[in-house]
């Protein structure tokens, strides 16, 4: 821990000498803390870090329109697109490395649920299904299968490591949570949690913001501090040893992800790719979600705020939409290539400005709960690794099959508990009938087995299935072929057990 006399010559030349303004009025164990948490910043890259944030929230997003290209069709697969014969030998190629031990998947959990109300992380939001499952155990849930379907395949035992990025909000519930749900019946040995780095939010005239009298106002790094994060928690070392190749990296709000999918997976493999991103189509033109395109030739994702209007809109002959390529945080890396970018290119990642409002203290000691943004945070996106790819592919799945983020308290629009709920559940009406089952309503009437809802909608039916019993529809047949099913159904391994014994 560096000495008071070392943080305040550190703090007078970066300009943040008003840090310590109140050091007077703390207690011993309130400055030892204060101190501790100085210690810890960055203080050589402070004042950098503090100019840099207020020019960039002073000056308008450069226009990129004139730059843009679509990534071209060579480069894109597609679950819509692909014939069989293509999809069959993806998924073979990515049950076959996870089977060797070569995949992990990674998991950016740093957000706290404060959109949906809660105080707690994301992944231990129940949206309200059937079974009453978190996030967090439906993902675990899916680690199970798809480690048991690729053990099936080639008969050799097999583990994916299950790699947590936290913050410092949400590492000790998480873990508190995990160690509290005995992990879900995963290996506490397979399972590493590492926590991103923090940084200072800023005022718009580039001084640190006091979020009380001996604690600055911090924010994480964004989900782009993943590559920080893995240096300094030696998580690179980690997969190593472990044999890793290959990672599915994805956000934690995501109820529809598919946890180290084998066909996307299979699909980058064999393209020699280094790095990859799932997209799915846009829904509109001006949908607000990022566009995965090239700029001067590089691939990178376009926020939807940097596109004017009528590039968005622009069409191709068939009338599809050029810039259709919807971002969903969900991506491949090869171990190589994450060590590449943590070696060399980590610094030269771009900062991006999020305005907010940051409570804190004022001159005279209060406490200020801001009415309208007075701070900058800045976050670096994990997207932003892209540019540095030799061999960069994209693969569009359909959104209605894995992309239903939460991201809002219920009454919103869109990306609620209810519109999460519902995309899974009629995710499993589909699953179910395909497989031959028949399901009733509360009424006892037959539903339309051709009925497709959008998250939005009430699902046709109240149809649950474990990711225990199946990974992604596959397996059902057998169960469910000529059942009646009455509604709500939980499809649990208890449950096919019983269905197995008819």
């Amino acid at each position: 821990m560096l000495s008071l006399e070392q943080v305040k010559q550190s703090l007078e030349t970066a300009g943040q000498s008003h840090i310590l303004q109140f050091w007077s009025e703390l207690c011993e164990e309130e400055r030892d803390t204060f101190l501790q948490e100085l210690s810890q910043l960055d203080l050589k890259g402070l004042k950098g870090h503090c100019e840099g944030a207020a020019r960039a929230a002073a000056s308008p997003p450069d226009s990129l329109d004139q730059h843009l290209e679509a990534v071209p069709p060579e480069f894109i697969g597609s679950v819509r697109t692909s014939d069989k014969k293509c999809l069959a030998e993806w998924q073979n190629e990515g049950l076959l490395q996870i089977s060797q031990n070569r995949v992990a998947v990674l998991l950016l959990a740093g957000g706290q649920g404060t959109r949906l109300g809660v105080q707690y992380p994301k992944g231990m939001y129940n949206v309200g299904l059937p079974s009453g499952k978190t996030l967090y155990q439906i993902q675990a849930e899916r680690i199970h299968k798809i480690q048991q379907l690729a053990e099936a395949k080639h008969g050799s035992k097999c583990t994916v490591p299950w790699y947590i990025m936290t913050s410092e909000f949400t590492l000790a519930p998480t873990e508190k949570f995990f160690k509290e749900n005995n992990y879900f019946g995963l290996e506490p040995s397979h399972m590493v949690m590492f926590e991103q780095r923090m940084i200072p939010a800023v005022t718009f005239d580039g001084k640190v913001i006091l979020q009380s009298k001996g604690k600055l106002a911090m924010a994480p790094d964004g989900n782009g501090g993943l590559y920080r994060a893995l240096v300094d928690n030696k998580v690179l070392e980690d997969m190593e040893k472990r044999g890793v190749e290959y990672l599915h990296v994805y956000c934690v709000d995501n109820i529809l992800v598919k946890m180290a999918d084998p066909v996307f997976i299979g699909f980058c493999i064999s393209k020699g790719a280094d790095c990859g991103a799932k997209v799915v189509e846009k829904a509109y033109p001006t949908e607000p979600v990022g566009v995965v395109c090239k700029v001067k030739g590089v691939p990178q994702v376009v926020e939807y705020s940097e596109i004017q209007p009528e590039t968005a809109q622009l069409q191709g002959p068939g009338g599809e939409l050029v810039y259709s390529a919807g971002n969903i945080c969900n991506h491949f890396f090869t171990r190589t290539f994450l060590q590449d970018v943590a070696e060399k290119f980590e610094s030269q990642l771009k900062q991006h400005v999020a305005i907010k409002k940051v409570p804190f203290v004022d001159t005279c000691g209060n406490q200020v709960k801001p009415t309208k943004p007075n701070g900058i945070k800045m976050e670096k996106f994990v997207f932003d690794v892209f540019p540095f790819s030799r061999n960069f592919v994209a693969f569009e799945v359909r959104r209605e099959d894995e992309f239903s983020p939460l991201k809002n308290a219920d009454g919103a629009a869109s990306d609620s508990p209810t519109t999460a709920r519902n995309s899974l559940l009629s995710q499993h009406c589909r699953w179910a009938t395909a497989a031959g089952a028949t399901l009733l309503d509360e009424h006892g009437n037959n539903l339309s087995t051709t009925a497709s809802v959008s998250g939005g909608d009430s699902p046709p039916a109240q149809c649950e299935i474990s990711p225990l019993v199946s990974y992604f529809g596959e397996g059902l047949e057998p169960l469910l072929k000529g059942k009646t099913l009455p509604t709500p159904f939980i499809l649990d391994e208890k449950r096919a057990k019983e269905l197995h014994a008819l």
